[in-house]
């Protein structure tokens, strides 16, 4: 047994660079700042989406630059069911969630990323009833079974809509799937930004829990909606000091993201910034930090 628990592998979220960097770019950029990886971002954009139909010079040229600069693209945030959700009520828009899921595993399969993250909530711009989650049951059922034939591990993320903001509710959603490749891609700032007892979640759906999002947000009160992005780490309520002495103390060691977004030309110093607040957080826990000094 290690006296310490070795150092956590962390990754940068694709969109806390400037979108209009080059791949090349970005991985250089991503390898200088101290990160051993980076998540793609499949958003509902029509680029984004786009991706998911590059064809193969495309998908290997790309893998190829990570192989170059040693930094691969580990994992994938597909929030492109937004548009798309598997909850929806209009069956060619569920045919369209699908037919996403499949390329976007396809993709990744390719591109040797070996998580997917998922959006949890059953339909977004259209109301949520019992139908809508039942549909999104079934959907999560064939995404499971679809990741499990490519050996890609399916991971929904704790969101920031009341539909799956917290582990608890996955843990009755795990019941129903029952897939050893559908797992949880919690989302700190999402958990406590409603509320929720972050290390208690933590601790409840460990066995669970492949990645994790780093992201600082505020609390929802009876008189304010919360802010659940756009925050530098550090400056939200999200208690980082507690998040790492629980992973210390469930020996937790899943690879970390930095989820933030590249809004203005200090994108950079904010990456920086919330770098040295993490170490410091690392150091309250008697971990490892997570970047050099």
């Amino acid at each position: 047994m290690f006296e310490m628990m070795q150092r956590h592998r962390v990754g940068l979220y694709e969109k806390a660079l400037p979108d209009h960097f080059s791949w090349e770019q970005k991985i250089k950029e991503t390898k200088q700042l101290g990160f051993d990886f980076l998540e793609i971002s499949v958003d509902e954009s029509d680029e984004r989406r786009s991706r998911l139909d590059w064809d193969d010079n495309t998908i290997y040229e790309l893998r190829r630059l990570c192989e170059e600069h040693a930094l691969p693209l580990q994992s994938m945030c597909l929030s492109a069911h937004r548009k798309f959700p598997f909850g929806s009520q209009d069956e060619s828009i569920r045919h369209q969630a699908a037919i996403h899921m499949e390329k976007a595993i396809t993709l990744a399969y390719k591109l040797g990323i070996r998580t997917i993250q998922l959006a949890g909530y059953d339909v977004y711009y259209e109301p949520a009833n019992e139908a809508t989650h039942k549909h999104f049951i079934e959907g999560m059922k064939l995404a499971a079974q679809m990741a499990e034939r490519a050996g890609v591990m399916l991971a929904v993320e704790i969101m920031d809509t009341d539909y799956l903001n917290s582990l608890s509710k996955f843990e009755i959603l795990n019941r129903e799937i029952n897939s050893p490749y559908f797992t949880a891609y919690p989302d700190v700032g999402n958990i406590s930004g409603w509320n929720y007892d972050i290390c208690t979640e933590l601790a409840l759906s460990m066995p669970h829990i492949v990645q994790i999002h780093l992201k600082d947000t505020y609390q929802v009160t009876a008189t304010y909606q919360g802010q659940f992005r756009d925050l530098v780490i550090g400056e939200g309520d999200v208690d980082f000091n507690a998040i790492f002495t629980t992973l210390n103390a469930t020996q937790c060691v899943v690879p970390l993201v930095i989820e933030m977004w590249a809004k203005d030309d200090n994108w950079r110093s904010n990456i920086q910034q919330a770098q040295t607040r993490l170490n410091q957080a690392c150091e309250h826990a008697r971990l490892p930090t997570l970047f050099a000094a």
